[in-house]
């Protein structure tokens, strides 16, 4: 698989990764067993990056990616994410917290410097505030971490993290959610960032499966979070309203049968249009199972999409989606 430079860091990734927030059993129960698996299908497939979070499980993602790397000589890098085990207020975000944060995930991980740490959608004035950089440069200097980035919210967001010189942004980015490609990706692309594509299937809203008849779990998000109950309602089918983000996916399943690649599954396109997007460094779809995990991996593997499809794109956001979603991230 292809592989890019993940902004400063210097270490090179897949262009499709592994997001594991499945893995820690918040999007319905996985074995440990099954989860294992899915990290080593991965890797088999060509995948070199990982990102996890210190409240994926509480812990458990990174506990299982931890054993993973103890038996494991291939060659991952690891971005984990910490501040929301605690109020997301500015006062939180202290060198002392980041510390004990990334002690624990040290820990949980098994690694003496964790490879890239992100802040984890932290309030804007913490975005903004030149003494969160200075906390986290002492981070590197101390050993605990080798490079900081920023998970965000929105293009705002982003664009101050670039600003003040993260190592890479962390952003939703998919066929619903189009606005980080005006300012954003060339923002990135200009001062070196890596931009780490997260929720690329709309939480699998651009696979094409479900209906209104589809049922989630009671502890999955996309159950108990459609209106932003528990954090922002953009994670959740990138914030799009569920009857309108059907027939929005209806039509872009059936865009990617009249113009996509041969074989493709929309879920594949949805990963492939966003890893094709200039300036991005990674995707980073989740994975339940061993077939989502090699199908994900494979659309690291597709063609160019052809002109008709990108702006077929285009049109259902313009039509469905655009109104609702440009200016609210």
């Amino acid at each position: 698989m292809e592989q890019r430079t993940l902004g400063s860091t210097g270490k090179d990734v897949s262009i499709v990764g592994l997001g594991t927030w499945q893995l820690g059993a918040d999007w319905g129960e996985v074995s440990e067993a099954d989860a294992r698996a899915v990290l080593e299908a991965s890797v088999e497939a060509g995948v070199t990056f990982f990102d996890t979070a210190d409240v994926y499980g509480d812990g458990r993602s990174e506990q299982i990616i931890g054993g993973y790397l103890r038996d494991s000589a291939a060659p991952v890098t690891v971005a984990t994410k910490m501040g929301r085990r605690v109020d997301q207020v500015p006062e939180n975000y202290t060198l002392d917290n980041f510390r004990a944060w990334t002690d624990r995930s040290r820990r949980n991980l098994g690694v003496d410097t964790l490879d890239l740490v992100q802040l984890h959608c932290p309030p804007s004035a913490t975005i903004d505030d030149e003494a969160t950089y200075d906390a986290l440069r002492t981070l590197v200097d101390d050993g605990a971490i080798a490079a900081y980035g920023v998970s965000v919210e929105t293009c705002a967001q982003a664009l101050a993290a670039i600003e003040h010189g993260a190592a890479s942004v962390q952003i939703i980015l998919n066929a619903f959610r189009l606005k980080p490609l005006d300012e954003v990706l060339p923002a990135a692309v200009a001062a070196g960032a890596a931009i780490i594509v997260r929720v690329p299937l709309a939480s699998g809203l651009l696979s094409g499966r479900y209906t209104q008849a589809t049922a989630f779990a009671e502890n999955d998000h996309r159950n108990y979070n459609r209106h932003g109950e528990a954090f922002d309602v953009g994670e959740t089918f990138s914030g799009v309203d569920y009857e309108v983000g059907l027939q929005a996916a209806a039509e872009f399943a059936a865009l990617v049968s009249e113009h996509g690649p041969a074989g493709a599954t929309p879920a594949q396109v949805a990963i492939a249009w966003a890893a094709q997007q200039p300036g991005v460094t990674t995707v980073i779809p989740g994975a339940r199972n061993l077939d989502q995990a090699r199908a994900n991996a494979a659309a690291g593997e597709l063609p160019r999409l052809s002109p008709a499809l990108i702006d077929g794109v285009q049109a259902i956001y313009d039509h469905h989606l655009r109104s609702s979603i440009h200016p609210r991230w």
